[in-house]
């Protein structure tokens, strides 16, 4: 599958104009809200979908870029949450293997009991899977550990335990989401942010919006709205009250996490480390992705939302004091090469016991109001497209939709998906998967901006990212389209200027990179 024509941003607009009335507008271009759109347009709805900045912007791009099924869930025994994922990593996998494939992680032990005890609950972790499973969990003794993961801590190790877990590029895989959806038919556009419902007789019944690029209001008409706003479900949930009305109960308990990039050489290999419980009982992953080292993530409850979080100095030294414990060269401070922060919208307990947002359940919420308004919060990036398939369901349900049977998508593959990975690729170009060898056909193809492990950047890559990702500004380039702000702050601010200039030749005008360079030089600083 393939998605290969120009996307004309005015020619977007022009068509939400029309004033047509749409089966599904969906708010939100996160990996629910994509999943959403996906799988309204694939079983035959009309689908629109509005994004008030880019697609993947908030909360999912900043995942620890794991397709899993939850190793610290089973542990807490919530076996059905755990029994999905694992299905959904499975279907992940299969749709978008230029994006996601497997990673082994390895569950280092220091004391004697640690390799049967996690082992067996491992095994348990496989049984689950069933035929999806990906790979045996092994028992490692301390040499066998060593060799596969040479950045381990040797000193005091008794062995181990390996198991096979997902990893995939979110932001990428967002917009291969919002492609795939236009794809099938839908009108995905960024930068159009959502100011109003439109509502008579106490129903909901399309949307107000603001082109936040081009300037206007533009108002649509839509059978079905699906609020898929993630941490910010709350505020669109508050538009939808009679005049008059006291403001609504939250329902999001916002969590923040923080990752830490450094350098491979932390953790030279393709393997990963897990560690189950750290000195607060939370979880720790150190992961390569793209030729670096990611490691967090911490979980730390917090009262307000930002959309720009920025870390907290006891999540930095949480972090580094854990991965110290663990790795044989421990990273300090001056070894960070970027932090970046999300924002889960965990769905708030009916009665807060002050336990924290570890004890607060990861499954999605999906609630229609009386007003037709359908919400969906929770849940996590592995589960996006069953969240989808429940958001579909449960509207038509309650007759905000006309039934149409569901399943539409679990082997539908995403634009790009093409098997294996073709090792003559430079540096990044397998992100590209079956389109490929059309983004090399672009001018600049062999102008490399930058090239480093796994990861590159060229000028061929950022026009595609105009032509064909809907990208429109230098973060859209350097965060989402290319993951160089995540894996290296201080090297994504030395680029802006060169795609600045690229992208203004696409655009037609004059693009600024200052708003970029304070935003790198922000996830290159620790508090």
């Amino acid at each position: 599958m393939s998605l290969l024509q120009p996307l004309p941003r005015a020619a977007l607009v022009e068509r939400l104009r029309e004033g047509r009335r749409w089966d599904v507008a969906v708010i939100g271009g996160g990996a629910t809200g994509l999943g959403v759109a996906l799988d309204a347009a694939a079983r035959g709805f009309s689908t629109v979908l509005v994004e008030a900045r880019d697609f993947a912007q908030g909360t999912s791009s900043r995942a620890t870029k794991l397709a899993h099924g939850g190793v610290r869930y089973l542990a807490q025994g919530d076996i059905g949450l755990v029994r999905e994922a694992l299905r959904e990593r499975g279907a992940m996998l299969a749709n978008a293997p230029h994006l996601a494939q497997r990673l082994p992680l390895v569950m280092p032990s220091y004391r004697w009991w640690e390799t049967a005890f996690y082992g067996t609950g491992l095994k348990a972790y496989d049984a689950l899977a069933g035929s999806r499973g990906i790979g045996d969990t092994e028992f490692l003794g301390a040499r066998r550990t060593q060799q596969l993961v040479p950045g381990v801590q040797p000193r005091g190790l008794a062995g181990g335990v390996r198991y096979w877990d997902g990893q995939f590029d979110d932001a990428r895989l967002a917009v291969a989401l919002a492609r795939t959806a236009a794809a099938r038919g839908a009108l995905v556009i960024n930068r159009i942010a959502v100011t109003g419902l439109l509502r008579e007789g106490g129903r909901v019944h399309g949307l107000r919006m603001h082109d936040r690029e081009g300037g206007g209001t533009i108002d649509v008409q839509a059978g079905c709205v699906v609020n898929a706003t993630g941490i910010w479900v709350d505020e669109v949930r508050d538009m939808d009250r009679e005049p008059g009305a006291p403001p609504r109960a939250p329902i999001v308990a916002p969590s923040q996490g923080l990752h830490l990039v450094v350098a491979r050489r932390f953790l030279p290999g393709d393997h990963a480390i897990l560690v189950p419980r750290t000195g607060d009982g939370r979880v720790l992953f150190a992961v390569p992705w793209l030729g670096k080292t990611i490691l967090g993530t911490t979980d730390t409850p917090r009262q307000h939302i930002e959309s720009e979080p920025r870390p907290l100095p006891e999540e930095v030294e949480f972090i580094l004091r854990e991965a110290a414990r663990y790795l044989a060269t421990p990273p300090r401070r001056d070894d960070v090469l970027s932090a970046w922060v999300g924002m889960r919208p965990l769905v708030r307990p009916d009665d807060e016991d002050g336990g924290g947002t570890k004890q607060i359940s990861r499954e999605h919420t999906v609630i229609v109001g009386r007003s037709g308004l359908v919400t969906v919060t929770g849940g996590k990036w592995t589960t996006y497209r069953a969240m989808a398939e429940d958001v579909l369901d449960r509207a038509m349900t309650r007759g905000v939709l006309a039934h149409r049977p569901g399943g539409v998508t679990e082997r539908l593959p995403l634009v790009g998906a093409a098997p294996g990975r073709p090792l003559t690729d430079p540096p990044g170009e397998h992100l590209y998967g079956s389109e490929a060898a059309a983004l090399r056909a672009l001018p600049g193809a062999d102008r490399w901006l930058w090239r480093d492990g796994e990861g590159g950047l060229s000028e061929a890559m950022v026009r595609f990212a105009v032509r064909h990702e809907m990208a429109r500004s230098v973060e859209d380039v350097l965060a989402r389209r290319c993951r160089l702000l995540f894996l290296d702050a201080r090297e994504a601010a030395r680029q802006a200027a060169a795609v600045a200039r690229i992208l203004g030749e696409e655009l037609g005008r004059e693009v600024d990179t200052s708003e970029f360079e304070a935003l790198a030089a922000s996830y290159a600083t620790l508090p």
